[in-house]
């Protein structure tokens, strides 16, 4: 999403980072295209007004002008300001009072409340708890069946709405049955409109006064811009919304949304929704995106999505059997499974730092369909096959290229890029990092 943002930020910090010393100048010409960048990305314009001023204010200060590197320090308070912008810290869910504590997802249509109610279910059941969803949009047609698909789909509990019963009375009754099914979060997916109403407000609002929600989480679409912060305010103003979920961050808008609603409404992005899958739903962290946008990467995100998936025996054991160069076809399959499951491999990759700024690297699309089919082809063979793969011979091949949809040619190439990387892995066991030079170098 800010690709754009992060370019122009690179090209202005080279430059600056080209002076050995920063004049008054300097600065306010490198400022002046910080700013055009960031009304380009859709920032609002009394944001990007303060922010500039900031960082002006630090950046002609001492700390820049006596430093040594100044070029870095500017770098630095950027960082330090956009952090600020987004709300400095990650603000977790309130999910504070009495049990079952109701969460409220509110929004216009097509913004996205019914799948963040099936992925905020999966991300609260990660942590210990025991939600219940609940449909309480009665107007939209089949929008009960879609809650209801999820909930069965995830293995989560969804109270059974009638669409002819008013939704106050719905999550009312909802919040006795949760209380004697011994549910502790009821997550209420209500009524949106194409526009801010007065009828839908009103409705909200006697929802809120119904249940007492511990949280109200607007859910708003990160691709309609200013439009997001503005529904954000409206929404804010008469209900006091909690925070705000941002869906479809992983979409190619420009991603003024999120530099401008903590500045605008007073109020944190808890969550965005980084893809369509149920488990895309991740906390914000206004550091992390800070550092994502100046193409520092996010290496905390991707430890944690590691943490997420990776058993740490079955770590220990692949990391003996690497030692003893006895890493199979299974082994490779499974831990290929495990990556899989941390998301899009483009996106892991650009969490490294550094990664977005190589020019070469930066292009580069992993597609995801090659690695389906490497695991189909593993699939197709038999246990022993996998564990000893010089008995696959040429009818052996014929078979497995058959049983995966695949051809001869992708059988040879994973069994020779396997081959390969096994040679390598023993050429470090054996002699270290020179063993590995040894195997590669020419020489």
């Amino acid at each position: 999403m800010f690709d754009n943002l992060s370019e122009r930020l690179d090209s202005v910090f080279k430059k600056l980072k080209g002076h050995g010393k920063l004049k008054e100048k300097d600065v306010e010409d490198g400022l002046k295209e910080v700013r055009i960048a960031l009304l380009e990305a859709d920032v609002h314009y009394k944001v990007v007004k303060k922010f500039i001023n900031d960082i002006k204010e630090r950046a002609l200060g001492q700390e820049v002008m006596k430093s040594l590197t100044p070029g870095q320090q500017v770098i630095k308070i950027v960082n330090d300001e956009l952090t600020k912008l987004m709300g400095a810290s990650h603000e977790d869910l309130n999910l504070s009072g009495p049990v079952p504590i109701p969460v409220m997802l509110v929004g216009l249509q097509g913004s996205g409340k019914t799948t963040t109610a099936g992925k905020l279910a999966v991300l609260m059941r990660k942590n210990g708890r025991k939600p219940y969803l609940v449909p309480a949009d009665v107007y939209r047609p089949a929008a009960i069946k879609q809650l209801k698909k999820l909930g069965d789909q995830l293995d989560v509990p969804v109270f059974p709405s009638d669409a002819k019963k008013d939704p106050v009375k719905i999550c009312r009754e909802a919040v006795k049955k949760a209380r004697k099914e011994g549910y502790d979060t009821l997550i209420l997916d209500t009524a949106g409109r194409l526009h801010v109403d007065e009828e839908l407000m009103t409705e909200l609002v006697r929802i809120r006064d119904a249940v007492h929600p511990s949280d109200i989480l607007l859910v708003a679409d990160a691709m309609t811009g200013q439009d997001a912060v503005n529904i954000a305010k409206s929404y804010d103003e008469i209900l006091d919304i909690g925070g705000v979920v941002l869906t479809k961050m992983d979409g190619d808008a420009r991603g003024g949304a999120a530099l401008s609603i903590k500045a605008v409404t007073g109020k944190p992005i808890k969550f965005i929704g980084v893809g369509e899958k149920l488990n895309q739903l991740e906390p914000f962290h206004p550091d992390r995106m800070a550092s994502s946008i100046l193409g520092m990467g996010d290496v905390l995100t991707f430890i944690e999505k590691a943490q997420s998936v990776v058993d740490e025996e079955q770590a220990a054991e692949i990391e003996k059997k690497l030692r003893k160069s006895q890493f199979t076809l299974e082994d490779f399959r499974d831990q290929m499974v495990q990556i899989r499951k941390m998301g899009s491999l483009t996106d892991l990759l650009n969490m490294i730092p550094g990664f977005s700024k190589n020019k070469q690297m930066k292009n580069l699309e992993v597609d995801e369909r090659e690695l389906v089919k490497i695991e189909a082809i593993i699939n197709s063979m038999t246990p022993r096959e996998r564990r000893q793969h010089t008995i696959i011979n040429g009818s052996r091949r014929k078979r497995i290229a058959r049983g995966s949809g695949t051809t001869v040619q992708d059988v040879n190439k994973l069994i020779k890029n396997y081959t390969q990387v096994m040679k390598m892995i023993k050429k470090i066991n054996k002699g270290g990092m020179r063993g590995l030079g040894r195997g590669i170098l020419p020489f």
